[in-house]
């Protein structure tokens, strides 16, 4: 087969790894491999550097070789080369601008080194910037204050801490706010709280934790993904509260993302937690079925694919999976369909996407989980937001109810009405509009929402 072939086939694998994989891990490991070559009994994958494809090889082979023998139905031998992946030499790159933007637009803005010396970079996905992140209810605050953050570092919100669920977009804000400062010529460093400690322990192991803190407090700007990583790691969490420290009191800008609100982070340590606090807090909630629908769209226009009426309005239908997860179902089903040379239609959705649905189906929420969630979050029993009781806080428990099981459950409006005790669909209807509405301007709200919805993935 050739080059474009092996390239097709891998863009079918890492649509498929990113369904599987946290945002981080992808981002950092695979987001700038390719495919080099394809032959019956082989695929060789180029990487960046020699570190990626040793960690790849020794940590990831059984995940990827899984991923190709789904698609090839049958498996191959995974070769991992370093070698150009369209984005220049990346070693040279590092050696000759520590904060270099190359003529394709990825900018590699943080270097490390493994224990041998080798360069290891996370780069700045050129496809997440503030152009294409679609904007919605669900979002709008947190795009917002990106946006500022990037046109005037440092001097509006600092910090800014943007927390959300998997796959929602605070890397992609991450990734585009990177862009922006560089583009005006700053040295922001962008890497994850897990980059952050390997690199940490590995310079206090060599001995060259001055040259660790130099590199960092010398940035611009300090954008740090998944804080909750260095949650129990207390050398971790030492140096990074006194590079914090060293940074805000610089007047630099520090961007801080994690996977829960900063109340939630109880094992952080307190000084530096009342200092994620003490800047903008936003949330980003998930997007209702207009803007999943629209982020489904900007994607498709991108790849300058025409699609068949209700595809993606298939796609966008089950309210439960990540934008994350909506990108990546879609990538595999472009690459699928170059693959076997079949044209896009509802019937290989449905095959391409089977695995995903039933996913959701099989950890579907009940009516029963989000009653029982929401009476136990607002201690009101079940019987009263079922009744007719129009007290304020039974009112608003059972309107938050109605939500959430249209969110959640994926009720239609006439089921949650039956199910609460006969309510009228239209009731319904309004109490979804009404949340929906508030959540964009009611912080407290958003948190009782999130609250709620950690319960249920967690029971």
């Amino acid at each position: 087969m050739t080059v474009l072939d092996a390239h097709t086939l891998w863009q079918a694998v890492l649509g498929d790894l990113q369904l599987r994989l946290p945002g981080p891990s992808f981002e950092t490991w695979l987001s700038d491999t390719s495919g080099a070559s394809f032959s019956e009994d082989s695929l060789v994958i180029c990487t960046p550097n020699t570190f990626i494809a040793e960690m790849l090889e020794h940590r990831m082979y059984s995940m990827i070789s899984q991923a190709v023998e789904k698609i090839v139905d049958r498996p191959l031998e995974l070769r991992f080369e370093v070698g150009n992946s369209g984005q220049g030499d990346p070693a040279r790159l590092i050696e000759d601008n520590p904060i270099p933007v190359s003529d394709s637009s990825i900018s590699t803005i943080s270097a490390i080194s493994d224990a041998h010396g080798r360069q290891s970079e996370i780069s700045v996905n050129p496809d997440y910037s503030f152009g294409n992140f679609v904007v919605g209810k669900s979002n709008e605050l947190a795009y917002a204050a990106a946006h500022a953050v990037a046109s005037k570092p440092g001097r509006l919100y600092n910090p800014l801490f943007i927390y959300s669920g998997v796959g929602l977009g605070k890397t992609h804000l991450l990734n585009a706010i990177a862009s922006r400062l560089s583009e005006h010529g700053n040295t922001p460093i962008y890497t994850t709280a897990e980059v952050f400690t390997n690199e940490y322990i590995q310079a206090i192991r060599e001995g060259s934790t001055d040259l660790f803190r130099e590199r960092y407090r010398s940035a611009d700007a300090l954008l740090l993904d998944d804080v909750q990583f260095i949650i129990g790691k207390e050398q971790t969490q030492e140096g990074f509260f006194h590079t914090f420290n060293v940074l805000h009191l610089s007047g630099k800008q520090i961007v801080i993302t994690s996977d829960r609100p900063t109340s939630a982070l109880s094992l952080l340590e307190d000084r530096i937690r009342s200092r994620l606090a003490g800047g903008l807090v936003v949330d980003i909630q998930p997007p209702p079925y207009e803007t999943r629908l629209a982020i489904l769209r900007s994607k498709a226009d991108g790849a300058q694919i025409e699609f068949p009426e209700g595809v993606l309005e298939l796609l966008a239908e089950d309210p439960r999976p990540s934008i994350r997860e909506l990108e990546g179902c879609l990538t595999r089903l472009i690459a699928y369909s170059e693959l076997v040379g079949s044209p896009i239609s509802l019937d290989l959705v449905k095959h391409v996407a089977a695995d995903l649905f039933l996913a959701h189906r099989n950890k579907a929420i009940s009516d029963e989980d989000v009653l029982s969630a929401v009476s136990d979050y607002f201690s009101i029993d079940q019987d009263a937001i079922k009744g007719k009781r129009r007290d304020k806080i039974t009112a608003a428990a059972r309107q938050v109810a109605m939500y959430l099981l249209r969110e959640e459950a994926g009720l239609p409006l006439v089921a949650i009405g039956r199910f609460l005790g006969g309510k009228d669909h239209s009731t319904v209807l309004h109490a979804h509009r009404k949340i929906n509405a508030q959540l964009a301007v009611d912080s407290t709200l958003r948190q009782d929402i999130i609250n709620i919805r950690g319960s249920l993935n967690s029971a």
